[in-house]
């Protein structure tokens, strides 16, 4: 039985670029060309923003919605004192990760009369 390729959506778009179906559309983006500044200007800084060990500096552009913050915070500290080679920071910001779900939960209590039934919910539906 032979199958008809053709007819398969995306087939052939590993083929030699002449036999390639998008080749007319494709096009290479254009690079920053004539930019005033060799590196961005650096964002100011407001709150607390972790840094790896590995990096010198911080980059210009970073997160800061969500700054580390009660025992998720310390946990993160922690974990931004090892190298990312090693697998205790990565599952030291997963735990951080796990407690900071928790912290949430606390604070809907704190600030809702009705949380604390959707609180004992969610718990029940992390530990299941």
């Amino acid at each position: 039985m032979t199958i008809d390729r053709s007819q398969i959506p995306g087939w052939g778009a590993d083929l030699d670029r002449s036999k390639r179906p998008a080749v007319p559309m494709e096009r290479t983006p254009q690079r920053f060309a004539n930019v005033p500044w060799d590196q961005p200007e650096a964002q100011a800084q407001h709150v607390e923003v972790l840094q790896s060990v590995e990096y010198p500096q911080r980059t210009p552009v970073f997160g800061s919605a969500c700054p580390p913050s009660g025992l998720s915070g310390m946990l993160r500290r922690v974990a931004f004192k090892r190298s990312e080679n090693d697998m205790r920071h990565w599952m030291t910001l997963l735990l951080a990760d796990r407690v900071n779900v928790v912290e949430g939960l606390f604070e809907d209590m704190r600030k809702s009369p009705r949380a604390p039934m959707i609180a004992a919910l969610s718990v029940a539906t992390i530990a299941g």
